[in-house]
């Protein structure tokens, strides 16, 4: 785990050193301190030499600022070195989850990738920024305070043989007390986002089944928890505390009895039992930031262990298998053919049923192929794995004439355009949303893509046009506006091969013809797959399939599986009947 976090503060190294000097620098002239103190009363009071105790004064002075300064210089160290080792670690993680295939994401759960992003690492960062200052201040003014402290009287010292074994069995016990404690904070935090994260997401599902109570319910059980969990683990902390001062104050008076009677005696001076306090203070501080190290650590290593498991994860689809570059480039698909050869698909390897099972298929590139078929059928299944958003557990997927593993996914994923049924528009114009599918496209591409998915209609209304702002994932359009915004972004896009997925679910069946004209013109050399639950949408196409329980049950032309097709022909009939409804 260490060597996994090492590199993304290895950039920060110097400062990281000049922190920990700076640390241990201030901490040995603070401890200084008391030993020019203990000369003033012992020598220049005890003399009336007032000369000396200014002098002595103003190396106190000397002594202060100059801890000051270094406090300062471990200050901006720490923070330089903890807030770039937290960026660098953010992204880093961030560019790997990028890697990830959906199974890798669905294992992990996007609320847990959103904490372990977030307030895992700035657990992380926190950590070392505050180690740089404890870590270091801490264990040098014990030892160094030891140290004087002996100097100063050994027989005194011995009350420390008592003190220190009690104070290390406290900081043991809570230690292996609040590990797992902090391990299941992290996870509850990880359920309470998950549920802000859907019922932000589906808030309008959420406010028109009127299930507010029953979400504030959910709300209140994960936060219970968290809280309960939190209480547990930070309560055995906050324990510590006063457990601490006990064994502090007790020390505190023993040196107070047993010193005092030593300065009666006449066998230690008053000005050394004055400096004796002070370390002693100084050596029981200490050791308390020596044990609220520890248990911040407990959670440190909690979070660096989440954040470990998302850096080591194995993306579950990798370019591995491609083929070498031509001319200096990754090679893409030569056209739009697409293969399926005897192809086998489960979502999860411990799935008894499969999704896909024994799908056979070749679909000539510039083909219009629709697909039909009852929810569950394994429509959405098929066409993802042609960009290889998904892999195939038997069998082989070829684009061009080569299996999708022969081509890097970057240039595969370029060739296939995807419109989905639930559409994603991101926060930003509208003009910056469809220039994902052409970073350099034209003022004219833009407006030709629009008019092919019939998005001008409703652009010319609105007063800023292309520039017209989208809100958070697109609120401030309708949901048909929606999938024809999607739809352009796909013609800008030009693909090899052109995936809607149900995606004119929410337009007119006019405008459904519009669209499909459209295609017809703007990508005429594309091969085009169409997901639709009305046979009128892909009634012309050149090949229909029919899915049924993981199968293609039937292919052919509208005629054919009229003829030929039971399935096809109740849903059309049925269409037909209904005024051609959604079926």
């Amino acid at each position: 785990m260490r060597n996994k976090l090492w590199p993304y503060a290895r950039p920060y190294a110097l400062w990281i050193a000049a922190g920990v000097a700076c640390s241990a620098m201030e901490a040995v002239f603070e401890l200084l301190i008391p030993l020019v103190m203990s000369d003033i009363v012992d020598i220049g009071v005890a003399n009336g030499d007032q000369s000396f105790i200014l002098r002595k004064g103003g190396l106190m002075v000397a002594l202060a600022v100059a801890s000051l300064l270094f406090g300062l210089g471990a200050a901006v160290a720490s923070s330089v070195a903890g807030m770039g080792f937290g960026a660098s670690l953010r992204r880093a993680e961030y560019d790997h989850i990028q890697t990830f295939a959906f199974s890798n994401i669905e294992r992990f759960s996007t609320a847990s990738l959103v904490t372990r992003l977030t307030n895992d690492v700035h657990n992380l960062q926190m950590s070392l920024m505050m180690s740089m200052r404890l870590m270091v201040r801490a264990p040098v003014m014990l030892v160094s305070a030891l140290f004087f402290s002996i100097r100063i009287s050994y027989r005194l010292s011995n009350i420390f043989l008592v003190a220190l074994p009690l104070l290390l069995a406290v900081v043991s016990v809570l230690l292996m007390t609040t590990g797992p404690l902090f391990r299941s904070l992290q996870e509850k935090t990880d359920a309470l986002n998950l549920v802000v994260q859907e019922n932000l997401a589906g808030v309008r599902v959420v406010k028109s089944f009127v299930r507010g109570d029953h979400e504030r319910e959910k709300f209140a059980e994960k936060n219970g928890d968290l809280k309960s969990t939190s209480l547990r683990a930070f309560g055995k902390v906050v324990i510590n505390m006063p457990i601490m001062m006990l064994i502090v104050y007790g020390t505190i008076i023993a040196v107070m009895w047993f010193g005092g009677q030593m300065v009666y005696a006449g066998t230690l001076e008053a000005g050394k039992l004055i400096t004796y306090f002070t370390y002693i203070t100084q050596i029981m501080m200490s050791l308390m930031m020596v044990s609220m190290i520890f248990m911040m650590l407990t959670r440190t290593v909690a979070c660096a262990k989440r954040v470990a498991e998302v850096l080591n994860e194995t993306p579950a689809i990798t370019d591995g298998g491609a083929e070498a570059v031509e001319n200096g480039l990754p090679a893409g698909p030569a056209d739009g053919s697409i293969d399926f050869d005897h192809v086998f698909f489960k979502y999860s390897s411990e799935s008894p049923e499969w999704i896909l099972k024994d799908i056979s298929l070749h679909i000539p590139s510039g083909r219009t192929v629709g697909i039909l078929g009852g929810t569950g059928s394994g429509k959405t299944s098929l066409v993802s794995l042609i960009p290889r958003l998904y892999e195939a557990d038997r069998g082989t997927v070829s684009v061009g004439g080569k299996p999708v593993a022969a081509y890097t996914m970057e240039r595969l994923r370029e060739s296939v355009g995807m419109v989905l049924q639930k559409n994603t528009l991101f926060t930003g114009t509208i003009r910056e949303n469809l220039l994902w599918g052409n970073p350099q496209a034209t003022e004219e591409e833009l407006w030709a893509a629009c008019r092919a998915a019939c998005a001008d209609e409703f652009l010319e209304r609105m007063p800023q046009g292309l520039d017209t702002d989208l809100g958070q994932g697109g609120v401030n359009v309708s949901g048909g506006q929606k999938q024809r915004l999607c739809i352009a972004r796909a013609i800008l896009k030009k693909p090899g091969v052109l995936i809607l997925d149900d995606s004119t679910s929410a337009v007119d069946t006019a405008t459904d013809a519009k669209i499909r004209a459209a295609f017809a013109n703007e990508l005429k050399d594309a091969t085009k797959l169409i997901i639709a639950q009305r046979v009128a949408s892909v009634q012309e196409a050149d090949l229909i399939l029919v899915m049924d329980n993981g199968r293609v049950a039937a292919q052919g032309t509208h005629e054919e599986l009229m003829k030929t097709c039971s399935i096809y022909r109740e849903v059309y009939q049925s269409q037909q009947e209904g005024g051609s409804i959604d079926g």
